[in-house]
């Protein structure tokens, strides 16, 4: 088998792709539910941790090298094999509006909000009421990026295998 860098360059894309998706996917299953438990101070203390450790190197390199790398390896597929670039082309555009497109005009957004948020000021009314807004907008958005990120994942993957073929 002769693996190419064009061929390291789509694997890398399924494999950074699959990571974000399972990322999100991840959170679905595991800390929506878990944090719905929580009283509404906990949770709004929580989403303000997680936000801001949430940025970081090794998640930067998911959430946008999934992108870059699918961009490349577009390009690199165009005038090689038709089916993969569509297919690398459906999960690029995919990715960017539907990922880092809803991430960054709503979740980012959301998280900025909460982040300016005095929660040690507020009285218990006004931080239920905040956490009601922000957690159905919030999870809400969250599910919408999942599913693109899976959508695009899944295409990735098909374009696998025609680039193999």
């Amino acid at each position: 088998m002769d693996i190419t860098y064009k061929s390291i360059i789509l694997i890398g894309s399924v494999v950074l792709t699959g990571l974000s998706a399972g990322f999100f996917y991840a959170w679905s299953v595991s800390v929506i539910p878990g944090n719905k438990r929580v009283m509404d101070l906990t949770y709004l203390e929580t989403m303000q941790s997680i936000n801001r450790a949430i940025l970081n190197p090794a998640f930067f390199l998911i959430f946008f090298g999934s992108l870059v790398l699918l961009i490349i390896a577009c390009i690199n597929e165009y005038h090689v094999n038709k089916w993969a670039f569509t297919l690398l082309l459906g999960a690029s555009i995919t990715y960017l509006t539907g990922t880092i497109g809803v991430t960054g005009l709503g979740n980012v957004p959301l998280n900025d909000q909460l982040d300016v948020l005095k929660i040690a000021e507020l009285s218990s009314d006004k931080i239920s009421s905040f956490r009601r807004h922000y957690e159905a907008n919030w999870n809400r958005l969250h599910n919408i990026r999942t599913l693109f990120a899976l959508t695009s994942f899944i295409l990735s993957v098909l374009a696998l295998l025609v680039h193999s073929k």
